[in-house]
């Protein structure tokens, strides 16, 4: 009697063993995850145990079959694929980006199923950067840049401006996957070095800077008389008119007077002994032809004598005099 309650009770538990098994508390284990092309990788249960027979396969497709110590693989994974006839184990030897994907273990002796999935990268190499070109005109003109590698999969493209992250927004467009990067109307901030970082969960690289020469202006002119922001001068005076502009290539610089060009190109105008002749508007123009763009700036220079100053003072005197008490009358009758 107590022999039988025993084998019943010894059905009873292999029944909550396999019940066990197959809900799921086996779990299989890849020896490596993610992998690299060409690597080779085991998948082991845990708890380990003896599989007697069973088979193997990758989302749809079989990879393995065995029965006790017989084992057969199929076409598509012959030479590359083993099983472990005592454990159930998997081993796989180089490995491909097409293995990417859930492996299924099943088997009747014990009754279970278990899963895990494992993904295969190729690793990145040879980012290189390239630009439709590199000579552009502010406002004017795209900036189109493409990020290649000889290989790698599964990639993801990082844009960097110098230091600085490139995201999309009004002027920035990335497409193909952020392979592309489009820089509308560029502007004179937009000169780089730029470059592409290309990463995978088992690797990356970055390509090299590519730099933009993009022409601009000519703006923001400047003109100043012997340093000064004066332009009275005494008869007599040398002058040194500088003039200057934001703009690249740097600008072609004429000057003109009285709306005559001069003859004298180039930031500086040089006046000697001046008289009052050369009284007027003195004006600097720039050219960009590069940009085909041209700006101008002019400053109106008065040249006068000592007396004429020494009159100006006496006029401002008596004006003072009409409403004060002038301590100097006789001065004013002259």
């Amino acid at each position: 009697m107590e022999k039988k309650s025993e084998g019943t009770l010894a059905i009873v538990w292999m029944v909550l063993i396999q019940g066990f098994l197959a809900s799921g508390a086996v779990e299989v284990k890849p020896s490596i995850n993610p992998a690299v092309v060409g690597d080779s990788v085991t998948l082991s249960l845990s708890p380990s145990m003896n599989v007697k027979s069973g088979s193997w396969a990758v989302g749809e497709s079989l990879i393995l079959t065995w029965l006790g110590d017989q084992q057969a693989v199929f076409p598509g994974h012959s030479g590359r694929a083993a099983v472990n006839v005592l454990t159930g184990a998997l081993a796989l030897t180089s490995v491909r980006v097409v293995d990417s994907g859930v492996y299924v273990l099943q088997s009747s002796d014990p009754d279970l199923r278990a899963t895990a999935s494992i993904a295969v990268f190729e690793p990145i190499s040879n980012v290189t950067l390239r630009a439709n070109q590199t000579k552009l005109v502010e406002f004017n003109s795209a900036a189109v840049f493409t990020c290649s590698v000889s290989s790698g999969s599964s990639l993801s493209v990082l844009w960097m401006n110098a230091s600085s992250e490139l995201k999309e927004r009004d002027r920035v467009q990335l497409t193909d996957g952020n392979a592309t990067l489009t820089i509308l109307n560029v502007t004179r901030h937009d000169q780089g070095p730029f470059s592409c970082r290309v990463f995978n969960p088992v690797s990356n690289g970055t390509s090299d800077g590519v730099n933009l020469t993009i022409s601009y202006g000519p703006d923001s002119m400047a003109l100043t008389v012997n340093g000064q922001n004066t332009t009275s001068f005494l008869v007599g005076s040398n002058l040194t008119l500088l003039c200057s502009a934001r703009c690249h290539p740097p600008a072609q610089l004429r000057w003109a007077f009285r709306g005559q060009l001069v003859n004298a190109t180039g930031p500086l105008l040089e006046r000697f002994s001046v008289d009052e002749e050369q009284s007027g508007p003195y004006s600097c123009l720039a050219f960009n032809s590069h940009t085909n763009m041209n700006s101008n700036i002019t400053a109106h220079i008065m040249i006068a004598s000592e007396f004429v100053g020494l009159v100006t003072s006496a006029s401002t005197y008596l004006l003072l005099c009409l409403t004060l008490v002038c301590p100097h009358r006789d001065f004013v009758k002259v």
